[in-house]
């Protein structure tokens, strides 16, 4: 039967079962018959394309664990259609409903349930990346690692969990620090200059306004000083000599009006040094 009638009639199937709505119904549905399948046929294909690129356009609807692009031996050029096995069988219906009457770099591609799938006869002359690929598929092959790799890895886990859980506390108290600042600052600016109470429409003292500095006593009336009413001693160290005889005299004269004995003054004392001695 020619290719483009049965890909019409696959989706005229399609369409019966929108319908009768069983799409979806795995039970009732035409892909009942190929449950126990996870291979699918895609002919139709451009021949430049490689098996990589047919893995990167049929993986979206699931992973893709072995693929047979089939070639001629001769030249080693695509035939333009081949086999194509997914992990989960599910991953099949998607592809078929999906894929199938696509238009793929301008050529019709039909994409159909295999049911029973034939494993290619092992060829001697076939290349190395051939064979490999027949022996061990396209599957993804698992990580395997030892015990101090394991270790290792949780060890580099945790730290970077307790980093993140840092970096992240940090960023929120900067947060809410930035939100009080800008908080403070939209009330600042909201606010009118003219409105803010100023030095000036305050009631100052005068004594707190100039300080106490008698420079800044206008118009008050000046303070007689008083004079002492007895004999201040002066400061022996800074006072005038003269001033300090004066002083001594006035005790003693003091002393003998109340009746007390005279003050025996020590000698005056000045250090010379040795060398003038």
């Amino acid at each position: 039967m020619n290719p483009l009638t049965n890909i019409r009639n696959q989706n005229k199937l399609n369409e019966s079962e929108l319908k009768l709505g069983i799409a979806g119904d795995l039970r009732k549905s035409w892909h009942q018959r190929y449950k126990d399948s996870a291979w699918i046929y895609i002919g139709g294909l451009p021949y430049d394309l490689t098996e990589g690129d047919i893995i990167t356009v049929f993986s979206q609807f699931g992973e893709v664990i072995n693929i047979n692009l089939l070639r001629h031996a001769d030249t080693g050029k695509s035939r333009g259609f081949c086999f194509l096995c997914y992990q989960d069988q599910r991953s099949t219906v998607l592809a078929v409903d999906n894929f199938n009457g696509i238009t793929l770099l301008k050529r019709v591609i039909r994409v159909d349930h295999v049911e029973q799938y034939k494993v290619p006869k092992y060829k001697e002359n076939a290349d190395e990346e051939t064979k490999r690929l027949w022996e061990e598929g396209c599957a993804p092959k698992p990580i395997r690692r030892t015990g101090i790799e394991l270790r290792a890895l949780k060890v580099k886990l945790k730290a970077d969990r307790k980093r993140e859980k840092k970096e992240k506390k940090k960023a929120k108290k900067e947060k809410k620090k930035l939100k009080k600042l800008m908080k403070s600052t939209k009330n600042d600016v909201n606010t009118d200059w003219k409105g803010q109470t100023k030095l000036l429409d305050k009631s100052v003292k005068e004594e707190n306004f100039y300080g106490p500095n008698k420079h800044f006593n206008f118009g008050k009336k000046a303070e007689a000083v008083e004079e002492p009413t007895h004999n201040v001693r002066p400061d022996f160290e800074k006072a005038d000599w003269r001033d300090i005889e004066i002083w001594k005299e006035i005790r003693e004269r003091e002393k003998a009006e109340q009746g007390q004995k005279k003050s025996d003054w020590k000698p005056e004392e000045h250090y010379v040094s040795s060398r003038y001695r």
